[in-house]
């Protein structure tokens, strides 16, 4: 894969103010029509998302996209493997921009393709008799999406953890596993994995963290033929700022108040929470509380901010003092939109992210199979986007 870089903006662009920016992306927009949408993910900062044609979560927004019909540009203010994404999902000749290409995921970082396959041939060398699934969490590249497509597993997302979870332990796309179980590689976030593994009723002690600077994960060949779960080691920047204590100072300074985190918290986060559930779910749940509740949100500041604007008759505040904000994120600004939006204008495509074939075909099978399991599970009576806490 070659790698390009954020090329410097025009020096005329950081001379505009927020609202000489704001003009030039709406005329731009305009001059462009129902040829390009824009889309903003819930970390965004407010400038953003009032220019946005949709709001959501990552993979909403690229579902968003694939169903708008005879478009030609979407510009999608998230971070890369979001944009990547959305170019796996929408037809091939539809051109997706990111404002910044410095917009990464450290998440998605941590689990690169060479470590991956690292991992896969030791996991299959010391677990010769065991079917062994992989999952990725939808916060990761192409090129993990296509090696989990390739090798019988799917994606899965904060909302649907459990139901792939559930389908993999059953052998996944193999379905093959001996006695109606398998172990499950899980990457690259080791919260959610935990946290969703645990609510199921798995121990922590069916548990593993592999490390992918040691070898053997950093564990010995015993330890892992015994776990059900193989969690790699890696985690969300922003939730991994949240602490036990900041739970216990919302419990002492607001007797009333509700805990709500989202499920990449670390796992002593969860279990002090009230509520643990995806964006949307935390979305949901505030949207749909009665006037006077109050709610300690354990996510990305922007997002929690938005929320105690959007409903004033609550008290919302972010779980944390500390700056729980996604820096990566927070590089897509109104400089970096204008400045890409009036290239499209002008007929110039600049940043475009694009998947190569090969990775996408394998990538859209194990979103395929995420999509089959999601239509199966929501025929189920039980089926939510929360994680309960006992």
């Amino acid at each position: 894969m070659v790698t390009v870089w954020q090329q410097p903006l025009p020096p005329t662009y950081a001379c505009l103010s927020d609202a000489e920016l704001g003009l030039r992306i709406a005329a731009a927009k305009r001059s462009l029509g129902n040829r390009l949408i824009i889309l903003g993910h819930h970390y965004q900062q407010d400038a953003i998302i009032r220019l946005a044609d949709f709001v959501g979560d990552s993979f909403e927004l690229s579902q968003k996209a694939a169903a708008q019909k005879d478009i030609e540009f979407v510009i999608f203010c998230g971070v890369h493997f979001m944009a990547e994404s959305a170019d796996i999902l929408t037809p091939a000749q539809v051109k997706i921009v990111l404002p910044d290409l410095g917009a990464g995921c450290s998440m998605a970082d941590m689990a690169n393709l060479e470590q991956t396959l690292e991992c896969w041939d030791q996991l299959r060398e010391v677990c010769p008799e065991q079917t062994i699934v992989p999952i990725t969490y939808m916060n990761s590249s192409a090129a993990i999406k296509a090696f989990v497509g390739r090798h019988d597993g799917a994606v899965c997302t904060s909302s649907n953890c459990a139901s792939v979870l559930k389908w993999a332990l059953a052998g996944g796309a193999d379905d093959g596993a001996a006695d109606g179980k398998a172990k499950i590689l899980f990457f690259p976030d080791q919260h959610l994995g935990r946290n969703t593994a645990y609510a199921m009723g798995y121990s922590l002690d069916s548990m593993v963290v592999w490390d992918p600077a040691e070898e053997l994960g950093g564990h010995d060949p015993e330890r892992i033929a015994l776990a059900d779960f193989v969690l790699w080691k890696g985690q969300c920047s922003v939730h991994q700022l949240f602490r036990p204590e900041h739970v216990d100072q919302v419990r002492a300074n607001y007797p009333d108040m509700k805990v709500i985190v989202h499920p990449e918290c670390r796992w002593d986060v969860v279990q002090k929470s009230d509520q643990v559930g995806s964006t949307a779910y935390i979305v949901k749940q505030i949207s749909q509380a009665p006037p006077g509740s109050q709610w300690a949100v354990g996510t990305e500041v922007h997002l929690v901010n938005r929320l105690a604007k959007q409903h004033p008759d609550q008290k919302i505040i972010v779980l944390s003092d500390c700056q729980c904000l996604c820096t990566t994120m927070y590089r897509i600004d109104l400089a970096h939109l204008c400045w890409v939006i009036e290239n499209l204008a002008q007929g110039t495509v600049v940043n475009q992210i694009k998947v190569d074939a090969e990775t996408r075909r394998w990538a859209v099978l194990a979103l395929d199979r995420m999509l089959a399991i999601g239509r199966k599970a929501a025929a189920e009576p039980s089926a939510s986007s929360a994680i309960t806490v006992d």
